[in-house]
């Protein structure tokens, strides 16, 4: 059936809509005063804008502030994965190409494996890249989605339909479906942007099994390309991408979602899906792409990519909200935990201007640099602020992500083929731990109402 838009529903079903909208306005406006009045921490956030503890995990640990004589300072980031240091992690991959997968099983099972139970896990791993054919047509070739993030819901909520055990969640099976997850949502991802770009936009369809033998980052290029080819940097660059990506502790979004709906005993194509429904969000997992669009305008205002005078006028002119989205930000700056650095950003910062040489974009990279040191000074002066601001992890993500030829409607995706690690890391921690039923409390703040007949009111 064609969707209908209100106004083709005629005039008369156009203004009784209009109505429905401005009840819907006024009715839901809460008085901002009661907040402070009942001490509402709004986004789980206290008034210094920190989170507000909600629960315990041993998964990751994000680190922004130290205690010093009593007093919390700001310090360099950290992250940590089951206690170990990201930047560790990825410099003791360096030599071993590719370490996402061993990431993965150090989130999952709190312990690096060694080279036995890494080679093991990554055979489970190559046997569970894989989606049958009637799954691909009937699910995926099927009304494909302009935003991959609906289509990856919809790729896995319906793998629950091929699941024998699908309602099971004991932990055995949890970590079956999570490992299954892990592996097909690559190929959902892959598969629905090609889907997607035959059918609405007239291009060739190529749909590309996965290589057991490769690694996830290596079949994500090999799948997306039409001719299947990539350097070893780029796949490497991929991989370090997804590893950062991998698990940001229990608090971000949509992490905090995979808690909060598997605390209910949902099985866990629910849980996945309402954590990449929050992703989908443009606050959550689509902050790189608006990196990407903000630089695209900053290209097209500034003439000479060298004259940081010529930078800093037109940054001033978007934290004026006179320039680009008129929204007065510098998107890829800042974070709400880190204020010094973000070590993700320090090192696929590092990737980037690796890539960056491969590429024949050393110009782009630097411009990328100016505009981050630049804006750190001018958002300082513009909000008064006496801490630093950094680049988040976002700041580069796209521009890495361009240069590999991934397309932007792929972007969030690949944030979601990393996170879905940490998601189901987090999941299984909740159900071993058995935890409440998570159910924060809302204060009612209208007017109770005597009931009226209709033929009175």
């Amino acid at each position: 059936m064609q969707k209908k838009s209100i106004m083709q529903l005629g005039p008369k079903t156009a203004e009784q809509f209009d109505e429905l909208v401005k009840y819907c306005m006024t009715s839901g406006a809460i008085n901002l005063d009661l907040y402070e009045e009942y001490d509402v921490k709004r986004g789980l956030r206290d008034v210094n804008g920190k989170g507000v503890l909600t629960g315990l995990t041993e998964i990751s640990d994000v680190v922004a502030y130290q205690t010093v004589g009593g007093r919390k300072t700001p310090c360099e980031g950290g992250l940590y994965y089951q206690g170990y240091n990201v930047k560790d992690l990825v410099a003791g991959f360096e030599n071993r190409r590719f370490g996402f997968e061993e990431t993965t099983y150090l989130l999952l099972f709190g312990e690096l494996p060694t080279e036995e139970q890494l080679d093991h896990f990554k055979e489970v791993l190559g046997e569970m890249q894989e989606l049958s054919g009637q799954f691909i047509r009937d699910v995926i070739m099927k009304a494909p989605s302009a935003n991959l993030m609906n289509a990856l819901q919809k790729g896995i909520l319906t793998l629950y339909s091929y699941d024998p055990d699908s309602d099971d969640t004991s932990v055995p099976n949890v970590l079956r479906q999570s490992l299954q997850l892990i592996c097909k949502l690559p190929l959902i991802s892959v598969y629905a942007y090609h889907a997607y770009q035959h059918f609405h936009n007239d291009e060739t369809l190529v749909i590309r099994n996965p290589d057991k033998n490769c690694s996830i980052a290596e079949n994500i290029l090999r799948m997306l390309r039409h001719n299947g080819k990539y350097t070893p940097l780029e796949a490497k660059v991929l991989d370090v991408a997804l590893v950062l990506h991998a698990e940001h502790g229990g608090g971000n979004n949509s992490t905090f979602t995979t808690h909060v709906v598997s605390t209910t005993g949902t099985d866990s194509y629910s849980a996945i899906a309402a954590s990449i429904g929050s992703l989908k969000g443009p606050r959550h997992g689509g902050a790189n792409m608006k990196v990407q669009q903000m630089f695209k305008d900053i290209k097209e205002h500034i003439s000479d990519w060298e004259n940081e005078d010529e930078i800093r006028d037109y940054l001033v002119k978007i934290l004026n909200k006179e320039a680009f989205d008129g929204a007065g930000l510098i998107y890829g700056m800042g974070h709400a935990v880190y204020t010094i650095s973000d070590p993700r950003e320090e090192v696929l910062k590092d990737y980037a201007r690796k890539l960056s040489r491969e590429k024949g974009m050393e110009k782009e990279f630097e411009l990328y640099e100016r505009v981050a040191r630049i804006a750190s000074e001018q958002i300082a002066i513009k909000r008064h602020l006496f801490k630093p601001v950094c680049a988040n992890v976002d700041f580069y993500s796209g521009f890495v992500y361009t240069m590999l030829e991934i397309p932007e409607e792929m972007f969030t995706p690949i944030f979601a083929i990393s996170r879905v690690a940490g998601w189901c890391a987090h999941r299984l921690e909740e159900l071993v731990n058995n935890g409440k039923i998570i159910r924060p409390a809302y204060k009612f703040v209208g007017v109770h109402k005597e009931y009226e007949e209709i033929s009175s009111r």
